[in-house]
């Protein structure tokens, strides 16, 4: 029951495999891998293993491709060969995950029993199932610097802000609980878009791409800190 539950698994995870956020590319299904090239995930959109989650650095874990679903793995997470049909059953790296799918042999390592943390959250899959989701800057406190990342609203956990280093990462780096806090306009200087999330001493500094999007991003935060889960309880309050 195990291997087969382990098996369900890994097919409702290729089925969303290499659906990039800002590209076109089509969902690989689970019966064309191996069978048909996959639409590589660009390097640009992950900061980590696709599948281990650990961060990519330039000398000890480098990105590669698994050549059957496309994500971008580290060494160690692409260190098996399979035969892939489309390039005429040649010996190909590709994943753990789709070593196992496509040979059916097992390997000594089964990561998949790890317990998924709260911030282990693919960003694509959260993202498309989100309140809102975008580019923004989270400056620090001095005001003058910051980290740009993907920012994240779940349905699904409407009350805490994701943040990821890039938008197709499986690993949020942090999250802030919403519930709680005042949402501050700062008026625009140096054509910088500004807001903040105040609450006690703690205060995060936030920089959106335009106007309209820094509106949208007040307007979702206010909710989520008045503890607003749907539209319909906002429409509610409105009304009373």
């Amino acid at each position: 029951q195990d291997a087969i539950d382990r098996k369900e698994k890994r097919s409702e995870t290729f089925k969303t495999a290499v659906h990039g956020l800002e590209t076109d590319t089509p969902a690989l299904k689970t019966e064309e891998l191996g069978r048909r090239a996959p639409q590589w995930v660009r390097d640009n959109l992950v900061t980590m293993c696709m599948r281990c989650k650990e961060p990519f650095n330039a000398i000890t874990r480098r990105r590669h491709h698994c050549r059957a679903c496309g994500y971008v793995v580290c060494a160690r997470c692409s260190d098996y060969k399979a035969e892939l049909q489309y390039d005429g059953n040649r010996p190909n790296r590709v994943c753990q995950e789709c070593y196992i799918f496509l040979t059916g042999h097992t390997v000594l390592e089964d990561r998949e029993g790890k317990h998924k943390g709260i911030l282990e959250k693919g960003a694509a899959e959260v993202s498309s199932r989100s309140l809102l989701c975008s580019s923004l800057q989270l400056l620090d406190k001095n005001g003058k610097g910051g980290t740009r990342g993907w920012f994240v609203i779940p349905q699904d956990d409407p009350l805490v802000l994701y943040i990821y280093a890039a938008p197709q990462d499986v690993r949020a780096h942090t999250s802030i609980p919403l519930l709680g806090y005042q949402v501050r306009d700062v008026p625009q200087s140096e054509s910088r878009h500004l807001f903040q999330l105040a609450q006690s001493r703690q205060v995060f500094t936030f920089v959106a791409d335009t106007e309209e999007l820094k509106q949208r991003w007040m307007r979702a935060m206010a909710r989520s800190a008045a503890g607003i889960t749907h539209p319909e309880e906002e429409e509610e309050e409105e009304d009373a």
